[in-house]
């Protein structure tokens, strides 16, 4: 049995709350369910699955989210950022710095993924009544990590993160050493194997997604979307706090959230929310605006910005570009209204890659019949092919893996009184092989937590 699981981004909490311990246990005990019934066959009859493997495919650590890169000042020799040199030693005591965070953050929910034990009934004649079964054998699982654009600083190579992936191989309980984890299945031919086994290839999939992936330097390199991140959304509350200290904790501890709002774009409905359902006097709206206005000034001068921004092409700085000047000349209302406008006439969801998934020579060469991408957050379930006399083992799915997530949502109802609504949302595939759970290839389950 094969789990595949993305997107859990467990930060270290200076930018927003991760999803609760909960849904560890919840999975945990979901997991020894579905061995259970995988465990019965084809032919009727039960034979414990010997492994089960969970493949976690990417940002499952954060270390993207936090505060704590801003802690040096450019124009300074200990000046360290996502896209800094990786070489200078600052640039490994960072990382490590913020994934100590985050494991100590969330040693509880790592603990019940770590111990995950599944054990199953040694025999079963009926599928009822197995829950008084004392004859119990455990089965062997284990743990596998890909990396995404969130996490992809685990992949690079180097005795000082060789350290850091000690620690959290250590802590997670993943088979597989403290090398450079894979951000490709053909960086791992072992991993490759055991999802070929179960006709799946997979990776993270934001390679499709260049405002997040550097096309030219490839993975082990930072992109655009991670200097957003760091110098307009992990800052933004930093600097609303020190420049505006009347405001309550509690306000800024929800502006803290502005990466957990969907859709991403209603954020600015989000931060005008905090203002009106905290009684603040109009002008504070004004003040923050300026605030995350000056941001966007200063953003688009970094030279990092600028050196992504190609000649000749419309490319996503200058589209960054457009919208941060369009927010810098327009008012508070004007703002209000063209993203509800944005999102009641343009907004269709989360994009989609199942078309992305028909290019993959795994696809094309028809090595595999499910294309696994995480990223978007979007679980999916699409059919990309199959044959006009068509069996079970025919049939081509592109798969979305979902994520572990709170999510803030505006509601569809008055979105003009910018209501959110918080929820987690948690997300899984499975599949199977042989004559696993009778004959079944794959199965889906998707949940929300209030």
């Amino acid at each position: 049995m094969l789990i595949i699981i993305s997107d859990i981004h467990l930060g270290d909490g200076t930018c927003g709350k991760s999803i609760s311990s909960d849904a560890f246990y919840v999975f945990a005990e979901r997991i020894t369910k579905m061995a259970r019934r995988a465990s019965w066959r084809t032919d009727g009859s039960y034979r414990p699955l010997r492994e089960v493997n969970i493949l976690l495919l990417g940002d499952i650590l954060d270390p993207l989210h936090s505060t704590l890169w801003l802690d040096t000042k450019p124009n300074t020799p200990e000046y360290t950022r996502p896209w800094t040199d990786q070489k200078k030693p600052a640039y490994a005591q960072k990382l490590k710095q913020i994934t100590q965070a985050i494991l100590e953050k969330h040693r509880d929910s790592l603990e019940v993924l770590r111990d995950i034990k599944v054990q199953i009934p040694r025999v079963l004649s009926s599928q009822r009544g197995w829950e008084e079964n004392k004859d119990l054998v455990e089965v062997d699982v284990h743990l596998h990590y890909m990396i995404g654009n969130h996490d992809w600083y685990y992949g690079i190579p180097g005795e000082p993160f060789d350290e850091i992936r000690a620690e959290i191989v250590a802590a997670l309980g993943l088979s597989q050493t403290s090398s450079p984890f894979p951000y490709r299945l053909e960086d791992d031919p072992v991993l490759a194997e055991k999802l070929a086994s179960y006709k799946v290839y997979a990776h993270h999939g934001d390679y499709y997604d260049h405002f997040n992936y550097n096309v030219e330097k490839g993975r082990l390199a930072s992109a655009l979307g991670d200097v957003f991140t760091v110098e307009m959304l992990n800052r933004f509350p930093l600097e609303v706090a020190a420049r505006l200290p009347e405001l309550s904790k509690g306000v800024i501890e929800n502006l803290g959230e502005i990466s957990h709002v969907r859709p991403t774009l209603a954020t600015w409905l989000w931060v005008s929310s905090q203002i009106k359902h905290n009684g603040l006097q109009s002008n504070m709206q004004q003040k923050i605006k300026k605030i995350w206005d000056d941001l966007g000034h200063e953003f688009l001068k970094l030279d990092v910005v600028r050196s992504l921004d190609k000649k000749f092409q419309f490319d996503s700085v200058d589209k960054l570009e457009v919208a941060l000047q369009i927010s810098e000349r327009t008012s508070v209302k004007t703002m209000n209204d063209l993203a509800l406008w944005i999102q009641e006439e343009i907004w269709g969801g989360e994009i989609s890659y199942a078309k992305k998934a028909l290019k993959e020579p795994a696809f094309v060469e028809n090595k595999a019949s499910y294309i696994v991408y995480g990223h978007t957050h979007h679980h999916e379930v699409v059919p990309l092919d199959t044959l006009e006399k068509r069996t079970v083992h025919d049939d081509k799915f592109y798969f979305n893996s979902g994520t572990w997530y709170t999510y803030f949502d505006l509601s569809i109802h008055k979105p003009h009184e910018q209501k959110f609504v918080p929820y987690q949302v948690v997300s899984l595939l499975a599949f199977y092989r042989d004559d696993q759970r009778k004959g079944h290839r794959f199965e889906t389950l998707s949940g929300t937590f209030s």
